[in-house]
C-alpha cells in the first residue's frame, strides 16, 4: 500500500514539474515575441558601433547598463573589456553558462542598409573600417533578450545563469592577451562553478528558422604558423654564387601541400595547410638573403593536429636543407577544436527541435574554421551551434566579408533556443 502512495506522489510531483516546464515554455515564447523589436534595436546599435577586438570599450558599458538595469549581478573589465553577470533562480541548482561575442572586424562595410557602420578603428597600426562582419552583434542582442527573459522568471529556475559578454573572439591585438582563453584563466567559469555552457554563431549561409548542430567536433583547431629562410644574396644573373631562399620557399610551399593529401587519413577527419602570405626579394636582378612566410593550419583531430606539426618541421627543415639554405619554422599557440560535449549534445538536441521544430534542426559536416568558445569546452561540457541567419531564396556574402548580412527575423529564434536550453537543462539536472 505504502508502495503504491509513493509511487502517486511520484507521479503527481513529476507531472507537476512536466506542467511547469511547459508553462515556462511558453512564458518565454511570448517574452521573445514581446521583445523582438527591442532586440532587433539592440543589434542595429552595435552593429552601427562595432569596435574591435580588446576596444570594445562602448560595447561592455552597453552591456552592462542593461544587465544592471535587471538587477544582476555585473562584473566588467574581464577579460579587459569583457562583461560577466550572474542570475540566481529562485531554487538551488546546477550552474549554465551563455555566451556571447562582442567584438567587430577591421572591415569597410559595403551594405545598403540605414545602420551602416561607417566607424574607424586602428588595426595592426594601421587606420581601417570596423564592421561587425561576422554577426556578433547578432549575438550580443540575443544574450541581452536572453537575460531579460529569464530574469522576469527567476523565481521559477531551478539554478543559476552567467552570462557571458566575451570581448576578442577575433583574437586580441598583437602582444596583447584576450578572448575566452583569458576569460577562462581569470576564471570566469568558477565563483559560481559552471556545469554546462551554451552558445550559438548566427550563419549567413543557414536558412532563417534553421539550426545546425553536430556532436564532437563542430570547428576546427587553428594554428598559426611562421617560416623564415635563410639564404645567401647574389646576383641574379649569377644564382650559383648564392643560396636562393624564393626557390627554396616554393619547394617548401609545394612539399607541404602533400602533407594533408598523402600523410592524413582523411576519411578520420578534415585537415587543412595553408600559405597565407610570402615577402622576400626588393627588385628583379636581385637573389634575397631571406623570404618570410606565413599561413595556417586547421584540423578536427588532435592526432592529426599534432602529427601536421611533425610533418611540417621535418619537411621545412629537410627542403632548406637540401638546397642549402636554413629554415626557422614557428608554430603559434592557437585554438583548440570546438568540441560539443556528445552526451550532453543528446541531451539537449530535442529542445532545440521542441524550439525550431524537427525537420529544422540539421546534422551539419564540421568546418574548417575555428572559435575560441573552444577554450570553454576544454573545462566543461558544451554545446555550440549554428543558428539560419540567410535569408529565405537569398545568397549568402560570407562571414568577415564587406558585404555579410543577416536577416534579423532569425534572432527571435536564437532567443527561445537559448533561453528554453537554460530551462530543460535545469529540469533534466533536478531529476524531472
Amino acid at each position: 500500500m505504502k508502495s503504491i502512495y509513493f509511487f502517486l506522489i511520484f507521479s503527481f510531483i513529476s507531472a507537476s514539474a512536466t506542467a511547469q516546464t511547459s508553462n515556462l515554455k511558453q512564458i518565454i515564447d511570448q517574452k521573445a515575441n514581446e521583445l523582438e523589436e527591442q532586440v532587433i534595436e539592440w543589434r542595429r546599435w552595435f552593429h552601427e558601433n562595432p569596435e574591435l577586438s580588446n576596444r570594445e570599450f562602448k560595447t561592455a558599458e552597453k552591456i552592462a547598463e542593461h544587465l544592471r538595469s535587471l538587477g544582476l549581478k555585473v562584473k566588467t573589465g574581464v577579460a579587459h573589456t569583457g562583461v560577466v553577470a550572474i542570475l540566481e533562480g529562485g531554487k538551488p541548482g546546477p550552474v549554465v553558462g551563455l555566451r556571447a561575442d562582442i567584438d567587430g572586424l577591421p572591415v569597410v562595410e559595403r551594405t545598403d542598409v540605414p545602420f551602416r557602420s561607417t566607424v574607424v578603428g586602428e588595426y595592426q597600426g594601421k587606420e581601417v573600417g570596423v564592421m561587425h562582419a561576422c554577426g556578433h552583434d547578432t549575438h550580443i542582442a540575443i544574450l541581452m533578450g536572453v537575460a531579460q527573459i529569464l530574469t522576469e522568471m527567476k523565481d521559477d529556475l531551478n539554478g543559476t545563469v552567467k552570462f557571458i559578454f566575451q570581448p576578442a573572439e577575433e583574437g586580441a591585438p598583437a602582444g596583447e592577451e584576450g578572448g575566452a582563453e583569458l576569460m577562462v584563466k581569470e576564471g570566469v567559469l568558477k565563483n559560481p562553478d559552471v556545469d554546462a555552457i551554451f552558445g550559438l554563431h548566427i550563419s549567413d549561409a543557414t536558412p532563417v528558422g534553421m539550426i545546425a548542430y553536430r556532436p564532437r567536433g563542430i570547428m576546427a583547431s587553428s594554428n598559426s604558423y611562421s617560416i623564415t629562410i635563410k639564404g645567401k644574396q647574389a646576383h641574379g644573373s649569377a644564382p650559383w654564387s648564392g643560396v636562393d631562399p624564393i626557390v627554396t620557399a616554393a619547394q617548401i610551399i609545394n612539399n607541404i601541400q602533400t602533407i594533408v593529401s598523402r600523410n592524413m587519413n582523411l576519411t578520420n577527419q578534415a585537415a587543412v595547410v595553408t600559405v597565407g602570405q610570402i615577402h622576400g626579394g626588393v627588385r628583379s636582378n636581385i637573389i634575397p638573403e631571406e623570404v618570410y612566410m606565413e599561413g595556417t593550419i586547421r584540423a578536427l583531430d588532435n592526432e592529426m593536429r599534432d602529427e601536421i606539426f611533425e610533418r611540417l618541421e621535418t619537411i621545412v627543415t629537410n627542403t632548406a636543407e637540401s638546397n642549402g639554405a636554413e629554415a626557422i619554422l614557428e608554430i603559434q599557440h592557437g585554438y583548440p577544436i570546438t568540441f560539443n560535449d556528445p552526451d550532453l549534445t543528446a541531451q539537449m538536441v530535442p529542445t532545440l527541435q521542441d524550439v525550431a521544430g524537427k525537420d529544422k534542426v540539421i546534422l551539419v559536416p564540421a568546418v574548417t574554421g575555428a572559435e575560441d568558445f573552444s577554450f570553454f569546452v576544454e573545462e566543461i561540457p558544451g554545446l555550440y551551434f549554428f543558428l539560419g541567419g540567410l535569408p529565405r531564396g537569398g545568397t549568402p556574402a560570407g562571414h568577415h566579408t564587406p558585404d555579410f548580412y543577416i536577416d534579423e527575423s532569425g534572432m527571435k529564434l536564437g532567443v527561445r533556443a537559448m533561453a528554453n536550453l537554460v530551462v530543460d537543462y535545469f529540469e533534466m539536472a533536478s531529476g524531472n
